[in-house]
């Protein structure tokens, strides 16, 4: 209850009192704006919004690439649109950089809400989408939005992650660090200067935008300090084959379509015709697939890297954070990773507070250099059902261990069990593939012989497993026809309430109320709509999924027809993901053709024999192999619906879609 003052007295020594503390926050602010940086690193905390964003300086330049990608014969030039503080210029102070470069600023947009980029009559933008300018502008950062190579206003093609998209971007680095040109429109001769930046640079995007910044990154730029990939892609090949087989209809040239720019649309036919005669539908690896895959080129990486993923992500889908996870660990990158129960969703959708907060922590370490204690705090958080999150030290947590388990036959033709033994030698498992059917329609009847799939299941576990990083089917198999397509499926068989990521908003909805992160001016706002968890009620859910053509059995590169009657092996590379499977359910592994919704049918429907004594699934168990023995051993009282629940959350239908943030 609030303290009332009573009498003048009282009043005189609170007024005092008041004036004191006002008059120590004048000093102390004194203090952190204007000691030398190395000072306020050491001590400061948190930046904090001392400076105006009404009167932020509003600019574009238009940086120098180099490149010539519309081949026109001259240098492209990319729109670099700048909301940074003015304050700091004015006192002979530099600021580090948070910078989105993007394709979607204009035909598309960014975030929950679709936003777009909108200009005053001089040509500066007063709308910038997204919080982060409204948000760390006034704590002392500029905020950099780059138009890519072809996109909005800029020059040049869109090449869909490739040279022109990666070197446009980096060459903004490289001119925040004084290696690159600049001018002030997009075709004088006037030059701008990046004098008001220190260039410590951070970038940070969803899907698209933080795919450039894995690409950016692994080209070792210097001043690029951290980067922040939301649902990205590491390697474009993964984003439209999994080893051969096509996720999705369309190719890279159908994406850039999207984005173009309406003169990029005249302008660029040549470079279309790249992207079409560089990227065949038969899933066979180019070089056009080489010049995009960045977890190859982890090892550059001198940034430290913020992974953020959701588990259920169907568009840009696991196995790219997985490898990119997994490259920057060997190669010793300063990491954290956030992986949520959603499909392609931005946290700042499904956990504002923390996460900005956290992004906040993050990058005042990184960029401003304050010990803030970031890189400290538990390297992982994982949603474990909605709203409900688990920390980790490290990730995949220390004691996760490799483990492989091998199907092995059951009571019926189809239906099987796991085990670390393998199967006896000339134990075997047929189905024939029907594209009509998906992985919901195969886990729904796990327990009944089927002609479509070949499942393997535990006893109801008598203590919880979890599951931590990126698995591994190796199948053989004898097709019928000359083409096959497989597919692997991991499965939680019991009931739970997990994020409905099938829905439109894939594990979110959008409420009518806003909150506001950061400061606000007439025409553009810092308040977004609030969101809220849609969650749903299952009985079992599929938690990690990977898929092959057969043809690329020897090699991952390139496909051959196959010789029908003849056995073949393949190893199926599963989704990254962070599953705890509860006592009292149980694990599955299903085998089947083709996937319908998520991979395309082979041209035949073949018939295949897997022989199951060389089939297994390498699975990273947390505690390994003895921690699959004491949930497997002994019995527990199975969960209600566990064996005969047949409801599950439906594929979402396959479509071409925008890595970004909704289907087209």
């Amino acid at each position: 209850m609030p303290i009332r003052a009573r009498g003048t007295r009282h009043r005189s020594h609170r007024s005092r009192s008041l004036r004191s503390l006002v008059l120590a926050a004048v000093a102390a602010l004194a203090v952190v704006l204007l000691a030398p940086a190395g000072a306020r690193a050491a001590h400061a905390r948190e930046s904090q919004p001392v400076y105006s964003y009404e009167n932020a300086i509003r600019e574009a330049v238009w940086v120098d690439t180099g490149l010539d990608g519309d081949g026109d014969g001259k240098t492209d030039r990319v729109a670099v649109d700048i909301v940074r503080p003015r304050e700091p210029a004015q006192q002979g102070r530099k600021v580090p950089v948070i910078m989105d470069a993007s394709p979607y600023y204009s035909c598309c947009g960014r975030g929950n809400e679709s936003q777009l980029k909108t200009y005053d009559a001089k040509g500066d933008v007063v709308q910038m989408p997204l919080y982060y300018d409204n948000y760390f502008v006034p704590r002392g950062y500029a905020f950099v939005g780059v138009d890519l190579a072809g996109t909005n206003r800029s020059d040049g093609c869109v090449d869909v992650g490739g040279p022109s998209d990666v070197l446009s971007a980096k060459a903004v680095v490289d001119w925040l660090n004084g290696r690159a040109r600049a001018y002030t429109t997009r075709t004088g001769g006037q030059r701008a200067t990046a004098g008001w930046t220190n260039g410590r640079t951070g970038m940070i995007g969803k899907s698209w935008d933080g795919t450039i910044a894995n690409g950016v990154a692994a080209t070792g730029v210097e001043g690029l300090k951290t980067i922040v990939p939301i649902s990205a892609i590491s390697s474009w090949y993964d984003y439209y084959f999994a080893k051969g087989a096509a996720l999705y209809d369309g190719g890279p040239a159908d994406l850039a379509g999207y984005v173009d720019s309406p003169d990029a649309q005249v302008r660029c036919a040549a470079a279309q015709q790249k992207l079409v005669d560089g990227s065949p539908r038969n899933g066979d690896w180019t070089k056009l697939w080489t010049d995009r895959d960045y977890a190859s080129r982890a090892d550059n990486v001198k940034a430290s890297v913020f992974v953020v993923h959701g588990m259920q992500d169907l568009n840009v889908r696991t196995k790219n954070f997985g490898q990119w996870w997994d490259g920057l660990a060997k190669n010793g990158v300063e990491r954290k990773i956030w992986l949520s129960q959603t499909g392609h969703v931005d946290p700042f959708d499904y956990r504002r507070p923390e996460w900005v907060g956290t992004l906040h922590q993050w990058f005042d370490h990184y960029l401003l250099g304050y010990d803030n204690g970031i890189e400290r705090q538990p390297m992982a958080d994982i949603e474990r059902h909605p709203d409900q999150w688990s920390t980790d030290t490290s990730w995949p947590p220390a004691g996760t261990a490799a483990t492989t388990v091998h199907p092995v036959s059951g009571p019926a033709p189809g239906v099987g069990g796991l085990s670390l033994k393998s199967a006896p030698a000339g134990t075997t498992s047929t189905f024939t593939d029907n594209p009509a059917l998906d992985e919901t329609s195969w886990a729904a009847q796990i327990d009944k012989s089927t002609p479509d799939k070949a499942g393997f299941v535990t006893r109801p576990l008598a203590k919880d497993l979890r599951v931590s990083g990126s698995s591994k089917v190796t199948v053989t198999a004898t097709p019928t026809t000359s083409s096959a397509h497989l597919s692997a499926v991991l499965v939680d068989l019991g009931p739970d309430t997990i994020r409905n990521y099938a829905g439109s908003g894939e594990g979110i909805r959008t409420g009518t109320d806003r909150t506001c992160w950061g400061a606000s001016t007439a025409g553009d706002s810092s308040c977004y709509l609030t969101t809220s968890a849609d969650r749903t009620d299952v009985g079992y859910t599929v938690f990690s999924r990977g898929w092959a053509d057969l043809g690329h059995y020897a090699s991952a590169t390139k496909g051959v027809p196959l010789t029908p009657g003849k056995p073949y092996t393949i190893t199926l590379d599963l989704a990254a993901t962070d599953h705890v499977v509860s006592a009292g359910h149980r694990l599955a592994l299903i085998v089947a053709g083709t996937d319908n919704g998520l991979i395309e049918p082979p041209t035949s429907k073949p018939t295949l024999t897997v022989d199951l004594a060389r089939t297994g699934a390498t699975v990273p168990f947390v505690g390994g192999a003895g921690a699959f023995i004491r949930a497997t051993v002994g019995t527990h009282p199975q969960v209600s619906g566990g064996a005969t629940a047949t409801e599950g959350v439906p594929v979402p239908r396959m479509t071409q879609r925008l890595p970004g943030d909704v289907p087209r």
